[in-house]
């Protein structure tokens, strides 16, 4: 099964792009990865894959998962293990962690990239919206961070955590729900990087700005020809960009790094405004 190349890549692509870091570097290393069935979630599992990790990856569509597991087979990692869950249940994270830790006898890396989010003006959220979103991108990540790192330190061994969040740094009109719920995970990230050093667990987020994934098919095609102009570099990123900066952060080159929130956006928090919604004409500048 092959990636939707809509948005500018296919797995074939995924499977062969160069990178930076030389084959072997995660050999005999366990790295799970929540929401890898697609999107940046499966460039992160790719890239472990190449560079000889072994895979846990989970995420709610069995399919999707099982597409995946097959490619990192063929990448590198023969032994991966497939885990359809959901990250809102507390319990089924329990589980995911206890059976990955059966099978392998360890994790070293945990990459916490499943969320999801609606374009809508904030003032139509309901309750039901809010909270979905709330729960999953905040409540979610928390289980998942927090019960990988009671298993690290009741185990005396070290870990790594990379939580994928976003740019909310200036905001982004239209997700108010995911800016609240990503500064809420990197703040907590920068907390829990200090409390758990003395365990030896290094924690840091990766914020990605506009990138070409089946993420862009949630918003509308218009938004989506905004993106690129949004940032200086005036084009969007692809999967991989995200993939390298995990795996920077999560290897030894990231070895003196910890609370730290890496933004991979081509320089948009410093530049344009994003809309992931129909902008209103009191924004737009007359001419």
């Amino acid at each position: 099964m092959t990636e939707d190349t809509t948005f500018g890549f296919d797995d074939e692509a995924l499977a062969t792009r160069p990178t930076v870091y030389q084959s072997g570097l995660f050999e005999g290393q366990v790295v799970m990865v929540s929401g890898a069935g697609s999107g940046i979630g499966k460039a992160i599992a790719f890239l472990y894959a190449r560079l000889g990790a072994k895979l846990v990856i989970c995420g709610r569509d069995p399919a999707k998962l099982e597409s995946c597991a097959e490619w990192l087979r063929r990448l590198g990692s023969p032994d991966v293990l497939v885990h359809p869950m959901t990250i809102r249940d507390p319990e089924q994270v329990e589980q995911l962690i206890d059976v990955a830790w059966l099978h392998f006898g360890r994790i070293d890396v945990l990459v916490n990239n499943a969320g999801g989010q609606f374009p809508q003006r904030a003032l139509d959220y309901s309750v039901k919206g809010w909270k979905a979103v709330i729960d999953t991108n905040l409540n979610g990540t928390w289980y998942m961070m927090h019960a990988m790192a009671r298993r690290w330190q009741g185990t005396g061994t070290r870990g790594n955590i990379v939580n994928i969040v976003a740019t909310f740094q200036r905001g982004m009109p239209g997700v108010a729900h995911t800016c609240a719920a990503r500064a809420a995970v990197t703040y907590l990230s920068k907390t829990v990087a200090v409390e758990w050093a003395q365990y030896g667990i290094r924690v840091n987020c990766i914020a990605p700005g506009a990138i070409a994934s089946t993420g862009f098919r949630q918003y509308s095609p218009e938004a989506v020809k905004a993106f690129a102009g949004a940032n200086p570099m005036k084009h969007v990123g692809d999967v991989q960009d995200v993939a390298e900066a995990a795996v920077y952060l999560s290897a030894p080159s990231g070895k003196f790094v910890t609370g730290e929130l890496l933004t991979v956006d081509g320089g948009g928090v410093l530049w344009g405004e994003v809309w992931t919604i129909a902008k209103p004409d009191y924004f737009k500048v007359n001419t």
